[in-house]
This record gives structure tokens, sequence and C-alpha cells, in this order.
């Protein structure tokens, strides 16, 4: 049964409103904002497309999760969530501020029978300043075992370097979150205007539509050990960014603590309660600290890159960048 996207508020904007290049001043601030932009419109374009794929039904996190209202009512959070047969949950969260920001944090984790990747877009504006991470986050270390990142990623690595060279690196980014990125991915910063957000655009389409092409390609894993390796991969990945996602401290600021550990447990990474037992300190030991806190620090180890730590070949480079 096909479903409306009018129901969860993502309706598309007009043609006019997407390729206008006029902008406009905040009434606060001398920032140029670019008129008429939203990611909105791709979240839309990635439950549109995936339409095309699969059969999506709504989740049941859709009844708790889709609409809040930020503290002081200024800002609104949008969440809408669908799950399918190779999908446990595709879902997606839209910040519309009064302050001229807008935040997207779409992700599509599989069903553990797949070894697939997890499709990930976090983007930031505020004002004129643009934050970025877009990947297809790596179910299993690319690092360590060769054999994943060839199965997905060998046949990506021409997609990777068009908009590597289009979007350059992004500056420090620490060897413990390194491992939860393929070689392929885009962590970038830029400045607001037209060009650069039609190819972020441009960019999310094109990863996007790659993810739902392996996608179509996935085959059930019918080995139960296979399926339980893949559960506690994902479950490992939901820990990590339920504990170290940098997102958290906005969500604190917008809605309070409490909503904000729901939204952050319960929908966003949902499944880090329910998809295994093992606790963080469990998985990452060197961030226990000798009261039994976990350290807030994101890195223990001290080391990040300042530049792509992978070569054009998707070999990784990192021991050799000081």
């Amino acid at each position: 049964m096909a479903f409306s996207l009018q129901i969860f508020s993502f309706s598309v904007p007009k043609r006019k409103h997407l390729t206008s290049s006029k902008t406009k001043r905040n009434s606060s601030s001398s920032t140029p904002i670019i008129s008429g932009f939203s990611y909105k419109k791709f979240v839309n374009f990635a439950l549109e497309e995936t339409q095309r794929h699969t059969h999506l039904i709504p989740s049941p996190l859709q009844e708790k999760f889709n609409l809040m209202k930020s503290i002081d009512q200024k800002t609104e959070l949008e969440m809408l969530s669908f799950q399918s047969s190779k999908i446990r949950l595709l879902r997606g969260l839209t910040i519309n501020g009064s302050d001229s920001m807008q935040v997207m944090d779409f992700a599509v984790f599989p069903e553990p029978e797949f070894d697939l990747p997890i499709f990930c877009a976090n983007c930031v504006t505020v004002g004129s300043v643009n934050i970025v991470v877009l990947d297809l986050n790596p179910l299993h270390d690319v690092i360590i075992e060769r054999n994943y990142k060839e199965k997905y990623y060998k046949s990506l690595m021409p997609l990777g370097l068009k908009y590597a060279e289009l979007l350059p690196w992004g500056g420090k980014i620490t060897s413990e979150s390194l491992k939860f990125f393929s070689p392929i991915v885009i962590w970038t910063k830029f400045s607001s205007s037209q060009h650069n957000h039609d190819l972020l655009f441009s960019a999310f389409m094109d990863y996007y539509k790659a993810w739902l092409e392996i996608m179509d390609q996935a085959k059930e894993e019918t080995d139960a050990s296979r399926v339980l390796c893949n559960l506690g991969a994902q479950h490992r990945y939901l820990t990590w960014r339920a504990e170290k996602d940098p997102g958290h401290r906005l969500l604190k600021r917008l809605i309070g603590e409490c909503n904000a550990q729901d939204l952050v447990r319960d929908f966003l990474f949902n499944g880090v309660t329910t998809l295994g037992a093992k606790s963080f300190a469990e998985y990452f030991p060197e961030y226990q600290q000798e009261d039994g806190s976990i350290s807030e620090k994101r890195s223990m180890v001290g080391k990040s890159f300042e530049t792509r730590p992978w070569d054009t070949g998707g070999e990784f480079i990192g021991e050799n960048i000081v």
C-alpha cells in the first residue's frame, strides 16, 4: 500500500525554492542565508527513491517520534521512520531553527541478516557554515577485513574520488572515529552558496542511489554465526554513536537532557538497548575511568588525521600520516 509523504510534513519544496540563487540576510546578523534551502528535500528524495526499490512501511517508532518543539518554542524537530524486508530502520531527523540553523541526521540500518553498510548523512548548517559527514559506514572494519572492503567499496571508489575532489577533507578526525568510516567518506566543511548546496545534494543523491543498488543485490545470510556477527557489529556501532556522537550537545540545549537522551537512544540509535547486552566500556575499555565512568574525550589515543587517510585505491595510509 502506498503512503503519503505529506503525513510526516516532509513535502517536497517547490522547484523555484530549490533553484533560486537569491539570498536574504538574517535580521540579527549580516550572515548571508540561502533562500529556500532545507534538508527536507534530501529526506524526501531518499524516501521516494527507496520506494522504487522496496516496500516501506512506517516503523512503530513513528508514533512516539514525529514532531517536537525546542524548550524556547523557536526550533522545530521533525522525525520519520520506516522499515522493510532488508531495512531494520530508516530514520530521519531534521531541525529547523529560527537562527538560520538547519540540521539533518539521516541513516538506514540493515537487518542483521545482511552485512550491508549503514547509510549515514549528518549535515549541519548554521549561518554560512556547513559541516557534513556523508558515508556508507562499514558494518565491519575495512582496515582489517579486506574482503568486506573489496565486496562493497572497490566498485564505489570512482564515486568517492569524484566527491573527494569536489568536497575536500574537512580537517582533523580522530583515529577512533575513523574506524566507523569507509574509504569513500565525505567529511567536509564549506561556506553556504547555492552552488555548494547543490553539490551536496548531488553527492547525497549519488551516494544513496549507490547504497540502494547494493541493497538490491544483497543476499540474505543463512549462517547463524554470521548473522550474530552482523548483529554484534551493528550494536557496537550504535553503542559508539549513542555515546560519542557530537550532536548530543545541540539536542540537550534544544530539548533538555532527558528528552535528548530518549531521542538519541530510542530513535537515532535505536537498537542500542535491544540488539545486544554489551556496554560502551566493554566495547571500548580504554574510555573507562578509575571511578567507572566513561571519559568524555573524543580520543584516548590522541591521534587525528588532517588529510584523507586513504589513497586513490582505497588503501589505508593512516600509519604514514604524522
